[in-house]
């Protein structure tokens, strides 16, 4: 597929996101499998009246480490922050993802914003998520976080088994499509998040959607959690067993929660791909491991995996001991 049809998509998110506009800087950083869509990203960027570059990372991969030429290419634009916007459009890999975190902490760093999305295909260009009104988006995501303000936990439950309680006290949710300077959101956008207290949570997840960098699940995956943990995974075939054994073995932290988050894009799909399935309707997933860039969150790890389950229940118990259920069957209560 071509760059130029994907271009009306690149400029929804790049102009209602980003800010994109002349005057602005934009970095696309692609590969060689995500080449027409990092020139999709870039031609509207300039259809927009932004400078740019295109950076593509090596050949050979898994890349382990931010190579030497693109830490150069990010650090050079600091103190120039307001004025640059890093895209990040390259093939997920899971083995590379302490190499995403380090890139995405870098690029914060500078105090840009950044536009990330690991896994993105040209369907998701051409075919949806990227091409729903954001601003509309928005406004849904902000009722929704405004609901959950006072929070100090949530109970969360599922058709699928799902039966766990985290506790988000002071844990302020935040969301993809309204992404600030030194802040980063994925693209497509559509979802809303919060870093769950980190020893706070408790029960079992059963993931019958999608993993991160991983795929679709065949049947229902059973998460055990103690005090933030994850103790236990069982219920995969021994090929996704054994995948995820290496995933969430990358340092200590990669077991410790990372994320609550809500699917709110009217446009998304359930594909398989959780860059596309988290932004989905009617879907919640939970994430383990880094949470450093997300309000108050302190798990410092090279990794981040998310699990996501569909058509969750949330009932919010408020730090005034009121309880009212937010979410019922997936859809967001009046």
């Amino acid at each position: 597929m071509c760059a130029k049809s994907m271009k009306p998509g690149a400029i929804n998110a790049l102009g209602t996101i980003l800010d994109v506009r002349k005057g602005k800087k934009v970095l696309v950083i692609t590969d060689d499998a995500k080449l027409p869509i990092g020139k999709a990203f870039m031609e509207g960027a300039e259809e927009l009246g932004a400078e740019t570059q295109l950076y593509t990372l090596p050949h050979a991969r898994p890349i382990k480490e931010v190579p030497l030429e693109l830490v150069k290419l990010v650090d050079s634009h600091q103190g120039k922050a307001q004025d640059v916007i890093f895209i990040n459009a390259f093939s997920g890999i899971g083995a590379e993802t302490p190499m995403r975190i380090s890139l995405i902490q870098r690029e914060i760093a500078t105090g840009a914003r950044v536009g990330h999305a690991p896994g993105i295909d040209e369907s998701m260009m051409t075919e949806g998520p990227m091409n729903v009104d954001y601003r509309a988006v928005a406004v849904d995501a902000r009722k929704l976080m405004k609901k959950f303000k006072g929070a100090a936990t949530v109970h969360i439950t599922s058709p699928s088994g799902t039966d766990i309680t985290l506790n988000i006290e002071g844990r302020e949710f935040e969301t993809d499509v309204e992404i600030r300077n030194g802040s980063m959101g994925n693209l497509p956008a559509g979802e809303i998040w919060c870093a769950p207290v980190e020893d706070g949570a408790n029960g079992v997840i059963f993931t019958d959607g999608s993993i991160g960098d991983i795929g679709a699940v065949k049947k229902p995956l059973k998460l055990t959690v103690v005090k933030g943990k994850l103790e236990k995974v069982s219920g995969g075939t021994p090929a996704l067993m054994k995948k995820l054994k290496t995933l969430l073995a990358v340092d200590a932290n990669a077991r410790v929660i990372g994320e609550l988050g809500i699917g709110l894009n009217p446009g998304a799909r359930i594909t398989g791909n959780l860059l596309e399935d988290e932004k989905a309707g009617r879907t919640a997933h939970i994430a383990f491991g880094n949470n450093t860039e997300m309000p108050s969150g302190k798990n410092d790890s090279l990794t981040h995996r998310d699990f996501l389950f569909h058509r969750p229940n949330i009932e919010v118990t408020f730090t005034n001991g009121k309880k009212v259920t937010l979410i019922t069957d997936g859809n967001v209560v009046p």
